[in-house]
């Protein structure tokens, strides 16, 4: 504070006194220390106090971070392709704008909502095409949300059978549950590891388990790169162990838009033989 020379030094003193009262309340307001407990959909978080941006994509590894509450982020692949070839023929399938819509509920808390609005899929000169899966997830943030050098997450969700009946998905539901993690590392490096207990349906409920670890580091300005393991395991119907590695980068166009794109390559004969996507996420 510049208090100034004058005769009038008892207010110079007194408006000192009093700046140096508040600066722990102000700081507290404004900093990443305040407590943004009652804040919720309807109260949402004023935007000084939000979070830096944290997106659940590009890669498999989701993030333990909700979004500020009464704050809305969408996040959405341009296109998504596979391609597999398996001995027994080739296998081509598009994605075209899968979309994660998420909106905070309270400053732990957030509520998401995912689609596939087109899916193509292509065996051999014969193909279909519809609407895909749509899951409806809740995100709880457990600790680390707004600091730390660590944070997890736990994740339920449900997955409703809103596929096309071409593609011979099940019209039972399915579901499971996701615990994310996140580690800051040394020299700027990020951890992330996921393990993800699924409840899957073909002629019965089987378990599955997914289980990923990314690890990300800036690049330059604001370029960042990461590589991924993904692991896939069917506990219950003796299918192969499914393994792929990928990598990608993401750009932070703004504090409100991320773009992204990746690339999966399958290790397994039962993976994917690779994986391509490019993307964008945008908050309010």
């Amino acid at each position: 504070m510049r208090s100034g020379r004058s005769a009038m030094g008892g207010v110079a003193v007194a408006a000192a006194w009093l700046t140096c009262a508040t600066a722990p309340v102000l700081a507290q307001d404004a900093g990443p220390g305040a407590d943004k407990s009652h804040y919720s959909l309807f109260n949402p978080t004023p935007r000084a106090l939000m979070r830096e941006m944290s997106t659940d994509r590009p890669d498999t590894t989701e993030s333990p971070y909700t979004v500020d509450a009464g704050h809305v982020q969408v996040e959405s692949s341009f296109v998504d392709y596979r391609r597999d070839d398996d001995g027994g023929g080739d296998f081509d399938a598009w994605s075209v704008l899968p979309t994660n819509v998420k909106i905070g509920l309270t400053n732990n808390m957030d509520l998401q909502l995912a689609f596939e609005p087109y899916v193509r899929e292509e065996f051999e000169g014969d193909s279909t095409d519809g609407f895909g899966a749509t899951q409806l997830r809740l995100k709880i943030n457990l600790w680390g949300n707004d600091g730390g050098d660590t944070a997890l997450a736990v994740m339920p969700f449900v997955q409703f059978p809103t596929e096309d009946d071409d593609f011979g998905a099940t019209d039972h539901l399915q579901g499971g549950v996701i615990v994310p993690l996140a580690v800051s590392l040394p020299n700027e490096w990020s951890l992330g590891l996921m393990a993800e207990f699924d409840a899957v349906r073909d002629e019965e409920y089987e378990l599955q388990f997914v289980h990923t670890a990314t690890l990300g580091h800036d690049i330059v300005g604001d370029l960042a790169g990461y590589v991924e393991y993904i692991g896939v395991t069917d506990t219950e119907d003796g299918t192969g162990y499914v393994s792929l590695i990928g990598g990608g980068l993401t750009y932070g166009a703004s504090e409100n838009v991320q773009l992204d794109a990746g690339v999966n390559f399958g290790l397994s004969d039962e993976a994917d033989d690779f994986n391509v996507f490019a993307g964008v996420s945008v908050r309010n």
